[in-house]
């Protein structure tokens, strides 16, 4: 037997969210029009609202409802650092450690050519451009410790560094609180690799 034409559609969207399948879509479609209609009711309107509404800054390309984001209109940040990461929940955590007062540009992805996302898919052109607005002195690479991040790192600092901009990748190695018999071997050595002078 098959489900109604509308709630095969809303299963079919509802595949649409990242390691959501058949199955837990239809769960969460059933879910929503027996249990919660009205969460469901405002689920859909939230989201309408959010695709009116939202864009990206065009300065550091991060979601916004404005056309500059409030925190790169901000005069409280640094406007001569500017820090790449991949994505809005990369720039959150960075900004939860209260360590860093620059300014942003978010890739919304990375270099992935066996997933079809290329330099065009990652803002690169807007990047380059950002980076050479005449107040920024140095781009810091914060791209995840992963094949294609670190590959994105590497194409990105090669960009900018021909154009004499200078670049600063984030650095890795052990875990605040750490136990040294608990850490991976690959993080272990990154940290003695990047060990630093204590005078």
């Amino acid at each position: 037997m098959k489900n109604p034409p509308a709630l095969e559609q809303l299963i079919e969207s509802l595949r649409c969210l990242p390691g959501v399948g058949p199955k837990s879509a239809q769960r969460m479609a059933y879910y929503l029009l027996q249990r919660d209609r009205k969460g469901a009711s405002n689920m859909a309107n939230a989201l309408n609202s959010a695709l009116e509404v939202v864009d990206h800054c065009k300065l550091c390309n991060n979601f916004s409802e404005q056309p500059i984001c409030p925190l790169c209109e901000s005069e409280q940040r640094e406007k001569n650092l500017l820090c790449v990461v991949e994505m809005p929940t990369d720039l959150m955590m960075l900004e939860n450690t209260q360590a860093y007062s620059g300014m942003y540009f978010v890739l919304m992805g990375r270099l992935s050519p066996l997933d079809g996302v290329g330099p065009k898919e990652i803002h690169l052109e807007k990047l380059i451009k950002r980076a050479q607005d005449g107040e920024v002195q140095e781009v810091i690479l914060a791209t995840n410790y992963t094949v294609e991040g670190e590959a994105t790192a590497h194409y990105i600092s090669a960009l900018l560094q021909a154009r004499g901009i200078k670049t600063s990748r984030i650095a890795r190695g052990m875990p605040m609180g750490g136990e040294i018999e608990y850490v991976d071997s690959g993080t272990l050595a990154q940290a003695m690799l990047e060990r630093r002078s204590l005078i």
